[in-house]
This record gives structure tokens, C-alpha cells and sequence, in this order.
């Protein structure tokens, strides 16, 4: 089966919004995203790298995504989400909420006023955290002891949010300093904690299964009716989270061998060895876009064994 890229045609939504990977859909009869009283969320199979939707996507990634990030929310003991029911009893019929189209790779969410905040969790030094460690000797004006490598643990994790920029422009790494003028103290202080604590919950179960959670971010939004933080979004999957293995980390020669990740970061080399980033990007190779799948898919696999 080929990768699903488009938006479907859903009988009985309404599509309001298509973004990298997702597309959002509103029950007919509502108007918009504003007053609706649930969200159908679709992941497809798109694959993004450098700001440019690729082509061809990567087969099942959406269903991977899917599940894996209800698996997640199964498993976060105590954290409210956005999810709902996506079925319903009729007498003695159920009704499923969710069509059959899209089924395996959708979330039927409540609606949330999101908060403009990225909520970063590190508990490794990796990517742009060690290019700005290398520079000041901290990440996002959180300061760390001198001596740190590429890959190292930190001492304890640490919360690095990134202001979400509109639609056409590049996300800022804030401190949290600057996430208090954006947010206020309380809600700031609020997505700060639940963020440390959801990491230290799936740090230690990734590790049970032997792999480490290097990073990974969150977004929340409340409640339009209680105004609670919620947790929104995807939670800890490949495309929100870096993930490596713990025996490679802990034994790997190289950064390359220690550090490779269960995500598309494969798409994002082989991108960078074939394109200048300018003009439109070359297609994906076949065996690019099967090692992808395979990465993707040995995450979900390892993380959800009994």
C-alpha cells in the first residue's frame, strides 16, 4: 500500500485545517475550529524535513504515529488529554465516531486554546542544545556544568521551551523567563512541571525497554470549559521525540553509532548530502523511505512489548 498524503473526503466532516502531517476536521454544521465541540485529528502519511513537505511519504507512518501516541496517553498516570470517546452505544449497536477511512490513524480530540509554547524536555545534550552549549556553556539560559560532550546525560532533565511562531516562520528557543511574559507565572510554572514530570514517566519506561528518551516536546491548551491544562497533540513519538538505543549510546564508538535515533533522521541526511535547499527537493529514494518505516516501526514495536 502506497503512503496516504492527501486529505480525504470524510462524509460527515468538514476539513478546517492541514498542516505538515495532520489535517483537522470539524463535524458538519460547525464553522470552524472556534466553536466545535470535537476535532477529528488525521495523521497522514506525509514526511517533512528543512521546512518542505517530501515526496513520496513514508507508508503507515500515520497509523505508527497514531498508535503510538495512544498507547502513550493510555500510560500517563494522572496527566489530563484531549482525547474522547470515538464510539458510542446505540442500543445495542456501536457507533463508530471515526470513519472508516481514516480509521488506525485518527485521535477524536475536545477543542483546546492552545498555549503558544513548545515545552522542550532534554535529558541528553544533542542537537541544538549542544551547538548552544558549545557557545555558552548553557541551553535556553538554563546553565550546565562545563566538560559535557555530544550525547551526554545531564544531571537532571531540564525544561527548554521554544515559542511557536505563526504559520511561514521558524519556532524560537525562549527561556522561561520569557515564557512567563508570554503566559503568565502560573501557567508557565504549570507546563514547566507537568512537562518534567510526563518526561521522568516515559524516560523510565523507555528505559525498561531498553532505550533512552534523549528529548522530547509537548504542547498543552486548556480546557475551553474548565480552563485545566491539557495535554494536546501527538505525545512521545518519533516525530516529537528523539529516541536512541541504550546499549548504541552506551557502547557505540561514534557519535553516529551512539546517537542514532528512531525517527527520520535518516530522511533528514540523506536530504542534506542530496539537496543545496534550494528550488524544490529531490523524491525520496526507495530504500531512504524503507529504512524510514522500518525505524519508525521497531520504536513502536519495542516500546509496546508486554
Amino acid at each position: 500500500m502506497g503512503a496516504v498524503t492527501d486529505s480525504a473526503a470524510l462524509p460527515g466532516w468538514i476539513p478546517v485545517y492541514s498542516g505538515k502531517v495532520r489535517d483537522l476536521y470539524v463535524p458538519e454544521g460547525v464553522s470552524g475550529l472556534e466553536n466545535t465541540p470535537a476535532v477529528l485529528v488525521v495523521a497522514s502519511d506525509r514526511v517533512s524535513a528543512f521546512d518542505h513537505v517530501l515526496e513520496p511519504g513514508i507508508p503507515g507512518k500515520g497509523e505508527l504515529l497514531t498508535t503510538l501516541s495512544l498507547w502513550w496517553f493510555d500510560r500517563l498516570a494522572g496527566v489530563r488529554n484531549h482525547l474522547i470517546a470515538d464510539h458510542r452505544l446505540v442500543g445495542d449497536t456501536t457507533i463508530e465516531e471515526i470513519p472508516d477511512a481514516v480509521a488506525g490513524r485518527s485521535m477524536l480530540v475536545r477543542p483546546l486554546d492552545m498555549y503558544p509554547i513548545e515545552c522542550v524536555v532534554r535529558g541528553y545534550l544533542t542537537g541544538s542544545g549542544w551547538a548552544e552549549y558549545q557557545a555558552s556553556q548553557s541551553v535556553c539560559g538554563v546553565p550546565l556544568p562545563a566538560g559535557l560532550g555530544n550525547g551526554d546525560r545531564l544531571p537532571e532533565p531540564i525544561f527548554t521551551p521554544a515559542w511557536k511562531a505563526p504559520l511561514g516562520q521558524h519556532d524560537e528557543n525562549i527561556s522561561f523567563e520569557r515564557t512567563v511574559e508570554i503566559v503568565g507565572a502560573e501557567v508557565a510554572a504549570q507546563l514547566r512541571d507537568l512537562s518534567l514530570e510526563i518526561y521522568r514517566q516515559a524516560s523510565a519506561l523507555a528505559e525498561s525497554r531498553g532505550l533512552i528518551l534523549a528529548d522530547t516536546k509537548f504542547e498543552f491548551g486548556a480546557d475551553r470549559v474548565s480552563r485545566a491544562i491539557t495535554l494536546g497533540d501527538e505525545v512521545l513519538t518519533s516525530d516529537s521525540s528523539r529516541y536512541w538505543d541504550a546499549d548504541a549510546w552506551a557502547n557505540g564508538a561514534t557519535p553516529d553509532e551512539r546517537m542514532a535515533s528512531f525517527d527520520k533522521q535518516i530522511v533528514r541526511d540523506w536530504l542534506a548530502a542530496h539537496w543545496d535547499q534550494s528550488g524544490v527537493p529531490p523524491e525520496l529514494p526507495a530504500n531512504i523511505i524503507e529504512q524510514t518505516t522500518a525505524r519508525y516501526r521497531e520504536l513502536l514495536e519495542r516500546l509496546t512489548r508486554d
